[in-house]
């Protein structure tokens, strides 16, 4: 699984990608408040280390995470 954390521009927000292996989007949640949607799709057990991660990801920069959510 892979985040990507994109910058928006004027009315569009940032943005975190959540990517399976092959690519493929999984969904994408606004970067100012994460939690409530990751906990929607499924990282109860690892919501904190997830937000520690996407609060310390670059914008552009793709990163490798080991959870599954499903």
């Amino acid at each position: 699984m892979y985040l990507l954390k994109t910058k928006g521009t004027g009315k569009i927000p940032d943005y975190i990608q959540i990517r399976d292996e092959n690519f493929v989007l999984i969904n994408h949640i606004k970067a100012e408040n994460p939690k409530e949607m990751l906990l929607k799709i499924g990282f109860d057990k690892q919501i904190d280390s997830v937000l520690e991660l996407i609060k310390k990801l670059e914008y552009g920069e793709l990163k490798k995470i080991d959870v599954m959510i499903f």
